[in-house]
């Protein structure tokens, strides 16, 4: 069972823009053929598109919170690239719902959502993807998109600090149980990074409290996310199938 270092089937959730934007583009550089979904901006995900090098890369639109819509997002990206080498659970939500603030109604509703997008439609993509590497017996790869607000808390968006968590923690059990087959399993875990929809919260006093969480006194670049992503998605990682890697500029350190 060999592992391809590029020319793979790769299926970016959540890639109109952002961080997925940037994950499509650097396995395209790499050589890889890249399916970028969307949800709902496809006008973004087409600049996405147009922005790849290469060739034979295709656009993938779909609603990842509904089961039957995460199947057609999976069958979808097979059909078209002839498989899928590698899975990289990006698509995500981020709402802010503060307990002391946020009616029970709203409550339920943001727990509801993210629940449904950060969790459950990675856990789906993963098996979708997962099964097809397990039949095409050549391995593969998934990466999933956690984050630093697993293990510091997240007091103003807590269902996506828990949803996170439990990423982190399925990773870790699909690690254990795709090994067999040449699957590798692992998630990155960012602190603050910059990118358009965050890029307001950057100017300021704001920007600079941001920027002093780590000592090198800067918040990331999705390029810098990205490459962690393409690294744990090639075969030399193998062996850190099952981590969760920190990506935080030491503003965060785990015991």
């Amino acid at each position: 069972m060999e592992f391809p270092t590029t020319g793979r089937r790769v299926l970016i959730s959540g890639a109109s823009r952002g961080l997925g934007r940037a994950v499509a583009r650097v396995f395209a550089a790499n050589g890889d053929r890249v399916a970028v979904h969307y949800a709902s901006r496809e006008a973004q995900a087409l600049r996405t598109l147009e922005s790849l090098s290469g060739s034979g890369h295709v656009l993938v639109g779909g609603d990842l919170s509904d089961p039957a819509g995460a199947a057609d997002v999976a069958g979808r990206t097979a059909a078209e690239l002839g498989g899928i080498d590698v899975l990289v659970n990006n698509a995500a939500v981020n709402v802010r719902h503060p307990l002391p603030e946020t009616p029970y109604e709203e409550w339920v509703a943001a727990w509801q959502q993210h629940v449904a997008v950060n969790l459950l439609a990675t856990a789906h993509l993963s098996h979708l993807a997962g099964r097809r590497m397990i039949d095409g017996g050549t391995g593969g790869r998934i990466v999933n998109i956690g984050s630093r607000g697993a293990f510091r808390g997240e007091p103003d968006h807590p269902a996506y600090g828990a949803t996170k968590a439990a990423v982190h923690a399925l990773g870790q059990s699909l690690a254990v149980s795709l090994a067999p087959y040449g699957i590798g399993v692992a998630s990155v875990a960012p602190g603050f990074f910059e990118t358009e929809r965050v890029a307001h919260r950057l100017s300021g006093a704001e920007g600079e409290a941001i920027r002093a969480q780590s000592p090198f006194g800067r918040v990331a670049s999705a390029d810098e996310i990205a490459a962690a992503v393409l690294w744990l998605a090639s075969p030399a990682a193998e062996w850190s199938s099952g981590t969760v890697l920190d990506l935080n500029g030491a503003s965060h350190l785990r015991t």
